[in-house]
């Protein structure tokens, strides 16, 4: 394949670590839940971890617990079971420290994209001189200058997720989660909109953890790729996301689709999520 190898099977708080401690711990994390039907079991014994200016996306199965993963991370859901540990201190509620970003882009059409932009930094009583600096310098990163003071109604679907983002990243947080983000975007715009995206994200250093649906997303944009079983989810496996034909170079998510590697990784990925498997 001549791609960076991959890590088979769980790894996490027990397995292989850096000397440097992760940013992100999760440690043997399970959900169960309640309802009318029953009880069930969602994560089961989930443990990764994850660096400092680290790129991660999780893939599997519809139903397989992805989204509820990043909202025990969010401080939004409380593990059953485990814990989950931002630099080393458990995550117990919502926090500054981390920016989450859904797949709605959520603006209010009475705001300006400026002012919504600074939405967070409002709620979290920020110094909003110091947040309107910051929100102008990423919209412009995001090449947003010249509509500050549009309304959403006037932007194009991926013009308001760059705004979002641009919301999400105000408030400076360590860790940013991105839940689907470009899921309701044209395959044109998402190809476009993920290489601007991970240039962001990337200069402001941030650990990014992405559940995405799509594996060539996945490939394209981050470092390492975990596979989640079905439901109950656990970690299936890890690949780390290497394409040696660059060399040294970094490739763009776009460049990286016509690399030689990609259909290898592809090809891995999709025969490990059991798409043909029912039950």
């Amino acid at each position: 394949m001549g791609a960076a190898a991959s890590i088979v099977g769980p790894t996490g708080a027990a397995a292989g670590r850096a000397a440097a401690r992760p940013r992100i711990e999760i440690d043997n994390v399970s959900l169960r839940y309640f309802s009318k039907q029953g009880e069930t079991l969602a994560l089961d014994g989930v443990a990764l971890d994850i660096a400092a200016g680290e790129f991660v996306a999780i893939i599997g199965q519809s139903g397989c617990g992805k989204s509820t993963l990043l909202s025990m991370i969010a401080g939004i859901l409380e593990p059953s079971a485990g814990v989950v540990r931002i630099d080393g201190r458990a995550v117990t509620s919502t926090s500054r420290r981390v920016g989450y970003m859904l797949q709605q882009d959520y603006l209010y059409e009475w705001r300006t994209i400026l002012d919504n932009a600074l939405l967070g930094a409002e709620i979290q009583k920020l110094d909003l001189a110091q947040a309107r600096t910051r929100a102008i310098h990423l919209l412009e990163k995001c090449g947003m200058r010249d509509f500050l003071h549009h309304y959403p109604r006037q932007l194009s679907g991926g013009m308001r997720q760059r705004v979002a983002l641009a919301r999400t990243l105000v408030t400076n947080p360590d860790v940013v989660l991105l839940d689907e983000p470009f899921s309701a975007l044209d395959s044109q715009t998402r190809l476009a909109i993920a290489d601007e995206v991970v240039e962001i994200l990337r200069s402001e250093g941030k650990s990014v953890v992405l559940v995405t649906h799509d594996i060539g997303e996945a490939i394209a944009m981050t470092d390492r790729v975990v596979v989640l079983s079905r439901r109950p989810g656990r970690v299936r496996s890890q690949h780390l996301i290497g394409f040696p034909s660059c060399g040294t170079r970094r490739p763009t998510p776009f460049e990286v689709r016509s690399l030689p590697e990609f259909n290898a990784y592809f090809n891995m990925l999709w025969s490990e999520l059991d798409v043909h498997v029912e039950g």
